[in-house]
């Protein structure tokens, strides 16, 4: 199934033999963040120079409930998106646009088009790191989430003990709460 949204950003189900390239494009796209922040001086980043590892990024795709999904702009690969959905709630795994195309709104459709996939989502979550300002902005400002908890070495969150690691900086986490307008 194809989803599309402004005649030019589209959602295409991740192909097996596409799925190296995915996680390549991820790691290229967090690290252009962490690169733009903090230089080449980083020390944030999870494993061999990458900000997000190889395994954190497989464990989102093979986990329970995972959809995974390239974005497309005009039929170009341009990013990708890995969420999980069980009944009303849906956890924003992954998103990420390649650097080369930020600031022209495809990550914005690509939210809607996600959202649109899942009418019975009434509460979507997802993380992001301290440092990840473009991040942030987008979440709060364009998508309508909520910074609900900011988890460090003083708020660890019970289900990643590396938050506890004061070298770690800290995570966000969001939410979005999603208004039926039938009631």
């Amino acid at each position: 199934m194809k989803a599309k949204f402004n005649n030019s950003v589209t959602l295409l189900p991740l192909q097996h033999d596409d799925r190296e390239q995915f996680i390549l494009d991820n790691q290229r796209a967090f690290k252009y963040g962490a690169t733009e922040e903090f230089g080449l001086r980083d020390d944030h980043f999870e494993e061999d120079g990458e900000i997000i590892s190889r395994a954190t990024i497989e464990a989102s795709i093979d986990g329970e409930n995972a959809e995974t999904y390239r974005v497309l702009l005009d039929g170009e690969k341009v990013g990708g998106a890995v969420i999980s959905v069980k009944g009303g709630c849906g956890e924003l795994e992954l998103l990420f646009v390649n650097p080369e195309v930020h600031s022209k709104g495809i990550g914005y459709s690509a939210w809607c088009l996600i959202e649109q996939l899942h009418p019975e989502v009434t509460v979507w979550e997802t993380n992001t790191p301290y440092f990840e300002k473009r991040n942030i902005h987008f979440y709060v400002n364009r998508c309508g989430f909520h910074i609900v908890e900011y988890f460090n070495n003083h708020h660890p969150d019970a289900n990643d003990p590396e938050s506890a690691d004061e070298d770690s900086g800290g995570m966000f986490r969001f939410q979005k709460k999603i208004r039926n307008l039938k009631s």
